[in-house]
């Protein structure tokens, strides 16, 4: 094999490694897998190698041991494995065999860790649930628009940086979490309203190793839209305001709309805020009546373009929009 062909393939492998990993510790859908590849690979080399190798990355891999998806998705997982190893012919992997063996039968809890890899290095790492909606709340999981704006995010760090980030509808946490893991920014604050939400929100704040006394100084705040006052906006004094998923219902889409209304109206000119708004446009009616709403209240939009690079998994045939307000 030449030199060029073998780099090739070399990097190819290396590209399969990793959307295994990312793929794996997200607990991605596992048709989406390369699987077609590991077959071809298995064909041609005769060899387990690339198996070993997938099993390295994914259920041996310390972030497994340390934030292990659910025990259903890694049995699952390792089956797959397992069934394209035996229909190959290939020697047996007893470290394969041996991973199976810890799941099989071990006990299966409402809630997993999920963790979304980062571009320059280490992880956000999630305790998430795994029904959609549980305890009467959507904010337990992370939903694709969450996804778009980190990845947004993370291509736009300037905005960002050194400035204090007020998140409305944290949810689970994903996005602040990146954002204080790779923007550099001077202090972060996460919200939401519902207590069950908030509980989660800052174990896994915790989890990340952020808090009050790290850089950047992160808190975690119980915030009603329809209860906060221009003074207490001003305490918090934030630099820029994001949010995602949060308007899929008409009730709460009026009552942010309000809420941004007051925000841009209780700053000054000179020291506006930039304020972010990422949807995922599930009912047109919902999402084209919040906008209306917007304008209602004096408030501008300009849709700003997607993020260019796909650093994390999630469906992209869904129609997500991020809009910057203007006053």
């Amino acid at each position: 094999m030449a030199l060029s062909e073998r780099s090739s393939v070399q990097g190819s492998v290396k590209e399969v490694l990793r959307e295994f990993q990312v793929s794996f510790f997200a607990l991605t859908r596992l048709p989406s897998f390369p699987w077609t590849f590991v077959e071809k690979d298995l064909q041609s080399s005769g060899s387990s190698e690339l198996i070993s190798q997938v099993l390295k990355q994914t259920c041996l891999h310390p972030l497994c041991r340390k934030f292990p998806p659910s025990v259903r998705y890694r049995r699952l997982f390792l089956s797959q494995l397992i069934r394209r190893l035996e229909a190959s012919g290939c020697e047996p992997l007893d470290e394969l065999y041996d991973a199976l063996a810890e799941v099989v039968g071990a006990e299966e809890t409402m809630e997993c860790y999920k963790s979304y890899l980062l571009p320059a290095g280490g992880a956000v790492s999630l305790m998430e649930n795994i029904a959609l909606i549980s305890e009467g709340t959507t904010g337990l999981v992370t939903w694709e628009a969450a996804l778009y704006l980190a990845e947004w995010a993370l291509e736009n760090q300037q905005v960002f940086t050194g400035r204090t980030v007020l998140e409305l509808g944290s949810g689970a946490g994903l996005t602040g979490i990146a954002v204080c893991r790779s923007c550099s920014p001077k202090r972060f604050i996460f919200s939401d309203c519902h207590s069950t939400v908030l509980q989660k929100l800052r174990d896994n704040v915790r989890l990340n190793g952020l808090s009050e006394q790290t850089t950047p100084a992160v808190s975690v705040e119980k915030l009603d839209w329809t209860a906060i006052s221009e003074e207490e906006l001003r305490e918090i004094g934030a630099d820029v305001i994001i949010a995602a998923d949060v308007v899929y219902d008409p009730d709460i889409a009026g009552s942010l709309a309000k809420l941004l209304s007051i925000v841009l109206r209780c700053s000054s000119a000179e020291v506006l805020p930039q304020v972010f708004i990422c949807s995922t446009i599930r009912n047109l009616e919902t999402y084209g009546g919040f906008k209306q709403q917007l304008e209602a209240e004096g408030v501008g939009h300009e849709v700003i373009p997607a993020p260019v690079n796909h650093v994390f998994p999630y469906n992209r045939q869904s129609a997500i929009e991020l809009i910057k307000l203007r006053r």
